[in-house]
């Protein structure tokens, strides 16, 4: 009985624990962690269809990295530097994958205009960076301030207190191996703060 008792303990456990939430602030976000596993969760292609993450991922060496959308200027900046070493990520037998929070539409858009090789994903209700663990509630001001200068039609979300907040994810990269599991990851609450990208091909180049 004792040990029964002690099984279902841990079970809640591990349920409370996988039990991600969008954080009320960045500060607050709750990331996956190295050695983690990827989780199954549904994503949006950007011909608009729904598949499970891990399908895209499909048991390959994987570089996923998260960002707000194309309408900011420091993940232009990060998709341009991932660009640039992408051909060295693929040598190594990694394939590059973005998430934000763009529409498919926008992401054709992103595509095209930076000629990007690699695949964007759409995270357009933040379901799939809330289960990563780094999504959170802007605040008022920048939720007020991003409706109204960027004119985002991404879906507002209530927080504790009820109110309706844009939510973000906080910029994160994850080098995933072939069995789905986090190898390294960088995330970093400050979105001007982007991981250099020979720091990431040098963590690419220990995963065997």
């Amino acid at each position: 009985m004792l040990r029964i008792i002690t099984t279902i303990t841990l079970l809640i456990f591990a349920l409370s624990v996988d039990a991600k939430k969008i954080a009320e602030t960045a500060n607050d976000i709750r990331p996956l962690l190295n050695g983690q596993q990827i989780p199954s969760v549904i994503i949006t292609t950007i011909d608009n269809n729904k598949v499970d993450l891990l399908s895209i991922i499909n048991d390959k060496k994987t570089i996923l990295f998260f960002y707000r959308g194309g309408w900011c200027p420091f993940c232009n900046v990060q998709m341009g530097q991932l660009k640039a070493i992408e051909d060295e990520l693929n040598v190594l037998g990694f394939q590059l994958i973005g998430v934000s929070t763009d529409s498919s539409e926008d992401l054709k858009k992103s595509i095209k205009n930076k000629e990007l090789n690699y695949q964007l994903l759409s995270d357009y209700r933040s379901v799939v960076s809330k289960k990563f663990g780094i999504a959170f509630f802007a605040s008022q001001q920048v939720t007020d301030q991003y409706l109204a200068s960027l004119q985002l039609t991404n879906p507002l979300q209530k927080n504790e207190a009820g109110e309706s907040r844009l939510v973000l994810p906080a910029p994160a990269i994850y080098v995933v191996d072939d069995k789905g599991l986090v190898q390294f990851s960088y995330v970093n609450v400050n979105y001007k703060v982007r991981l250099n990208e020979k720091l990431l091909l040098l963590a690419a180049k220990l995963v065997k």
